[in-house]
């Protein structure tokens, strides 16, 4: 979970400047896996719900929440399920590093647009998929740095900034700009950057 760590300030952060502050704004985390960016984003006020449907992250989560003190909901489902129980329902929706681990990324786009408001935001990021991402996502971070375990990525399923704008566009949502989350391996450090070689970040907003 190190890199989650790691890159939580830098997605908190560009979440807060694009939606504008997120106290008192009701905020669905999709794939929410044990809350890193969750909890987070409730301590800057929102009215946090974290979806995901493994068991053990939630517990792991829902955990982790009460160590802290932090107020949040964490809910055990489909993201399909959810949004037809709760259409526009959030000012603003994160699905984090979560597309290139579903069969079918474009009902999870969809479902993240049903679940938004009208004039609300939904955030992607994933991984795009080219050579550069296999060498630094699979051989440099799985195979010899170690840093995420192995078998964590299918590169066959990562998705290229393109393909994942089309998906958008089959949608209610409209993109409103793109960075790339950059790592320097000699620092051990992440940034935001124009470069979307490897992993990067879409927001978007419910306009049509």
């Amino acid at each position: 979970f190190k890199p989650l760590h790691q890159i939580n300030p830098l997605r908190l952060n560009y979440v807060l400047q694009k939606a504008n502050g997120l106290f008192g704004k009701t905020v669905l985390d999709v794939g929410c896996g044990g809350g890193i960016l969750a909890e987070s984003m409730a301590k800057e006020g929102a009215i946090v719900t974290g979806l995901d449907m493994g068991k053990e992250p939630l517990e792991v989560a829902r955990l982790h929440a009460l160590e802290t003190g932090t107020d949040l909901t964490y809910i055990q489902s489909t993201i399909e399920d959810h949004a037809q129980q709760f259409p526009q329902h959030y000012d603003v929706v994160t699905c984090m590093e979560m597309l290139e681990h579903v069969p079918d990324p474009l009902s999870v786009v969809r479902a993240c647009a049903l679940l938004v408001k009208p004039g609300g935001h939904v955030f992607f990021s994933t991984l795009n998929r080219n050579i550069q991402s296999y060498l630094f996502a699979i051989v440099g971070a799985e195979q010899l740095l170690k840093i995420v375990p192995r078998g964590t990525h299918d590169h066959a399923k990562f998705i290229r900034p393109s393909e994942l704008l089309k998906m958008v566009d089959q949608t209610t949502l409209q993109e409103q700009g793109i960075t790339g989350l950059l790592y320097n391996p000699l620092t051990d450090t992440y940034r935001l950057g124009k470069h979307v070689g490897v992993n990067y970040i879409v927001h978007t907003q419910h306009l049509k």
